[in-house]
């Protein structure tokens, strides 16, 4: 049987279309906010806080916690400042080096 030419060049140029995928959609009305956020802050309270740019000269795990890394931070004084911060589920310590990042710098010591 002879072949048809336009036939199989309508075929090779013909687009293939990809399968179409529903777009699935989540029902956010019945999630429960975390209670840390579900407090707000007067205005006077939020005030007192002592906001600072801070750079990160070096950063590290800390034994025996999932959770906290410790900085070693340049606000600008000239005095190194080291601080705890349970960001490690997010962030490894090595890409945070060189960083500068926002700090709370007034806030009191965990007991």
């Amino acid at each position: 049987m002879p072949k048809n030419d336009k036939t199989e060049e309508k075929v090779a140029n013909s687009p293939v279309s990809a399968p179409v995928e529903k777009e699935e959609k989540i029902d956010f009305s019945k999630v429960e906010i975390e209670p840390l956020f579900q407090d707000f802050v007067d205005f006077e309270t939020f005030s007192k806080s002592d906001f600072r740019a801070v750079k990160v000269l070096a950063c590290e795990a800390v034994k025996k916690s999932k959770k906290l890394l410790k900085f070693t931070l340049d606000d600008g004084t000239g005095v190194e400042r080291t601080i705890l911060s349970g960001i490690h589920a997010y962030y490894e310590p090595e890409e945070l080096v060189g960083k500068t990042l926002l700090a709370i710098t007034n806030l009191p010591p965990d007991p």
